[in-house]
């Protein structure tokens, strides 16, 4: 394209080189004059008008439904964004510590979402590319398998991958039963990681997936199983209350547990369940409630808060419990044999 075509275009576009302008040096705090933004325009665009044409055009994005106003000192502020700056950090923050994509690519997408906002934003998070090395994975395909996943859920057709594990090299390596081919329902974040919830035909049940484990994912051209074909999902997945029920992620089925937990582990009790438990008994001290959970999950929690909460029921899960603490107690109540540069005291 010439020189002279070139100016036509940015003659013809200098509407959204304003808007640009305006997005990238203008928020609540800080505006820019006519001549300013003539400046920009030049600048970063090679751009040029007159003043009433930056006029215009501000009217006209106005009426667009942007709010641009201009201050006492003729300053010129794009007041309406499509992220506020609290909104992009927390999408930042959500990147940074995302364990499922790796390091570059948390790296690039920071750096997208710094683009979305003004020039003094990206200073006040300049600090992010100083942080120290965050744990990421080591799967440079976890992007290209959301997609992929993404499109066969949207299509109702089954996906096959390899599923890896990581060995003490602390490299991924395929798992023993690969390929696998599963119907894929929903994608979900929980506790720092990105699972797929799928139908597996192997299990013949509901299972879990974590997708930075996940590598070769590919479509199936076969029609994927429905979920009103799997017992207890007739009506479809009610995702909410799934995930309160399998916070852990594992598969199986869910049942109703009672348990009697300490008055002030009730904020513990509502982080991980919500507000879908019954309190069936309390009094100073203790609170008795019932809530509808999936065994495995509710095993590894109840170890996790032992000192402040009892399962109570089911007794199988109860007696799971006790053998699991017997076992710890058998292993613990030892002091272990130390090999040479192996530490006798714990805080040595």
């Amino acid at each position: 394209m010439g020189a002279s075509s070139m100016k036509e275009v940015q003659k013809q576009l200098i509407g959204i080189l304003i808007l640009r302008v305006l997005q990238k040096y203008t928020d609540e705090d800080h505006g820019l004059t006519q001549q300013d933004i003539l400046r920009h325009l030049k600048s970063a665009y090679d751009a040029s008008c007159d003043r009433r044409t930056v006029v215009s055009n501000i009217a006209f994005l106005n009426a667009l439904g942007y709010v641009i106003d201009r201050d006492a000192h003729g300053r010129y502020r794009l007041l309406s964004r499509q992220f506020e700056d609290a909104e992009l950090r927390m999408l930042i923050d959500s990147v940074l510590f995302s364990r499922t994509i790796s390091a570059e690519q948390a790296k690039a997408l920071v750096g997208k979402l710094e683009n979305l906002g003004t020039v003094y934003f990206e200073s006040r998070v300049a600090h992010v590319s100083n942080l120290p090395e965050l744990q990421h994975s080591d799967n440079q395909q976890v992007l290209g398998s959301i997609a992929a996943i993404s499109d066969a859920i949207d299509d109702g057709k089954m996906i096959r991958f390899v599923y890896n594990r990581y060995g003490t090299d602390f490299r991924l390596h395929p798992a023993k039963r690969n390929p696998r081919d599963v119907t894929p329902y929903q994608m979900v974040a929980n506790n720092g990681r990105y699972y797929m919830i799928c139908y597996e035909e192997f299990h013949d049940d509901i299972v879990y997936y974590r997708i930075d484990r996940m590598t070769n994912v590919a479509r199936v051209e076969v029609d994927g199983r429905s979920l009103s074909q799997i017992p207890g999902m007739e009506n479809g997945l009610d995702l909410p209350r799934h995930m309160a029920e399998h916070f852990y992620m594992f598969s199986g089925k869910s049942s109703a547990i009672i348990l009697r937990a300490k008055k002030e582990s009730m904020g513990d009790l509502i982080d991980w369940f919500g507000r879908d438990f019954l309190i069936l008994e309390q009094d100073d001290t203790f609170v008795k409630i019932r809530v509808f959970c999936n065994e495995n999950s509710m095993f590894y929690w109840a170890l996790q808060y032992g000192q402040s909460v009892e399962i109570l029921r089911p007794y199988t899960l109860r007696y799971r419990i006790l053998t699991a603490l017997r076992d710890m107690e058998a292993r613990y109540a030892k002091m272990p044999e130390f090999g040479q540069g192996d530490c006798g005291r714990g805080d040595s």
